[in-house]
């Protein structure tokens, strides 16, 4: 806002028309601070004030000083409820004193200090609220703001949950402390209304002396005003904002009452994010347990682990996936363990997936005849319009003795290597059509013993075309997993998918990637470690 500048007028004509009639006082004094002349508007403003008598004790105080000690000089001070400011003007020994009214100026000039401070809060009220999508913390940034800013005290509700009220308030100068309420929120006029999102109540229309207990901070004493606001949020009220002031200090202003409901605004804004941020990671967290590798068990005596990368690092799920179920038969335990790779990355793929693992789950029964299995799984994908498919391999495996015999079958994908405990590896001779490509599939499916200490090893195409080493753009090849594997023999499962997963990762560096996935099955040679308490947990690595 530009200031607007007075000038003092000219030294006038003492005692002519002119000089009475100025709308602005204006006196003359001489240098021993004796009145020379006073006109019309000098007297209204200074009745005592007249020519002949001192300047002191007839005008104000601070225009007496600045007659004797800056008389050049522009003074300002107040008189009455008015703001002045006397310019100067001397004159053959004499200082001749306009005084410019300025109250209005100023007035506007404060008005504009008080905006401009409140949008310079309300702006980092806005960055400190959004610093955070826990609602608790920004429960508490919201009640240290308020009562650093806006009140005395304050009282930060949130929607009821389980039966209470979540709350967080705080004393001017004191902590934030979270409390759980159990209330009636009609027992303070207005708080009902606010929480369901309601305009809020003028101050002026609630008794200070009827606030309930469970308001007030310890030792908080009086009441003299109180302010309750509803938080709006999105769609939703986000909760309820009540200001309270002791009763020695002034009530809230209108105005204050106006810029509390914009900072309302602010935090509601932000602990609804915060609200519907909570909400979507209960969800996103109770889909990843669907989504994400399972933990694997040993099932009749067969060991089984895995590991799973998905290819963003970002991410925690992708197109890969395995699973350990079991089948009990007539004829005993059996598992099914199932490892698959669904075109695409990222979420897409991992919809697809928890589809599949779904679908698979429900064709257990199933289990003992993989072609028939694969079959109704391939009609289910391919009555599909997105033209999506997945590589699939299934491996039933039953403990006999000391030995585990599988039947092995491929879906269009890499056949399984098995780990002799000699260490020579093999390759299943499996083979088979995608899933959800074509109307009808073909597959052969392969018979397999293990003996103890022997793994068969399922993998996805990840493993075997991660790009990598030392020049960063070779493969890392079916021969190298071949090559590495005979160093596998007579370990456990898990130790066997840890020692791939580690030298694929390492193979791969900080370069880019497809999902990974691998799945050891593995004939136990007396007792290993990851057959103790019969559990082996999969695992997932970022």
């Amino acid at each position: 806002m530009a200031e607007r500048v007075h000038t003092a007028p000219a030294a006038p004509l003492i005692g002519d028309r002119g000089w009475d009639a100025a709308p602005t006082a204006a006196l003359v004094a001489d240098g021993s601070g004796i009145l020379r002349a006073v006109n019309a508007a000098a007297r209204r403003l200074f009745p005592d004030a007249g020519p002949g008598h001192p300047l002191t004790g007839t005008t104000a105080q601070w225009l007496v000083e600045a007659h004797e000690l800056r008389p050049g000089e522009v003074a300002r001070g107040a008189v009455g409820e008015r703001f002045f400011a006397a310019h100067p003007v001397p004159h053959d020994g004499t200082v001749l004193w306009w005084l410019i009214d300025e109250t209005d100026l100023r007035a506007a000039r404060d008005a504009l200090a008080r905006e401009q401070e409140r949008t310079a809060f309300l702006s980092e009220a806005s960055a400190a609220l959004l610093g955070s999508l826990n609602l608790e913390r920004c429960m508490e940034v919201a009640a240290r703001l308020a009562a650093e800013h806006l009140a005395d005290a304050v009282l930060v509700l949130a929607p009821r949950t389980s039966g209470t009220f979540p709350a967080v308030s705080c004393v001017r100068g004191g902590e934030p402390a979270r409390r759980r309420l159990e209330i009636d929120p009609d027992e303070l006029p207005g708080l009902g209304e606010a929480l369901q999102g309601f305009p809020p109540v003028p101050s002026r229309w609630l008794a200070p002396d009827n606030a309930p207990d469970w308001v007030l901070p310890d030792g908080f004493g009086p009441v003299g005003s109180i302010v309750v606001t509803p938080l709006p949020g999105h769609g939703v009220p986000a909760g309820a904002l009540v200001l309270l002031r002791r009763g020695d200090l002034k009530s809230f202003t209108e105005q204050e009452e106006l810029f509390a409901r914009l900072f309302a605004a602010r935090a509601g804004a932000a602990m609804s994010a915060a609200r519907v941020f909570a909400l979507q990671a209960a969800i996103t967290d109770t889909l990843m347990r669907e989504l994400l590798p399972p933990d694997l068990e040993q099932l009749g005596g067969v060991e089984f682990a895995g590991r799973y990368r998905p290819a963003l690092d970002g991410e925690r799920i992708g197109g890969d996936f395995y699973d350990v179920h079991a089948t009990g038969t007539a004829e005993g335990e059996e598992a099914l363990a199932v490892l698959g790779d669904v075109c695409g990355k990222g979420l897409d793929a991992a919809v697809l997936t928890g589809k599949i693992r779904t679908t698979l789950r429900a064709l257990l029964p199933m289990a003992g005849d993989h072609h028939r299995l694969l079959g109704l799984l391939n009609r289910t994908l391919a009555d599909r319009h997105d033209a999506r498919y997945v590589t699939l391999v299934l491996a039933s495996a039953k403990r006999e003795g000391n030995a585990v015999r599988l039947c092995v079958t491929c879906a269009g994908h890499p056949p399984p290597l098995i780990v002799r405990a000699d260490g020579r590896v093999e390759e299943a001779e499996t083979h088979g059509s995608l899933i959800g490509f074509l109307p009808e599939i073909e597959s052969q499916s392969a018979d397999v013993t293990l003996n103890p200490g022997e793994t068969c090893l399922l993998f996805t195409d990840g493993i075997v075309e991660a790009k990598g080493g030392p020049l960063g753009d070779a493969r890392f090849g079916e021969d190298r997993l071949r090559q590495e594997l005979t160093e596998c023999a007579n370990m456990p499962a898990d130790a066997v998918v840890e020692r791939i997963h580690m030298l694929a990762a390492q193979w791969i560096g900080r370069g880019d990637h497809d999902d990974m996935a691998v799945l050891a099955i593995t004939a136990p040679r007396g007792q290993h470690l990851a057959a103790v308490g019969g559990h082996s947990r999969g695992r997932y690595t970022a």
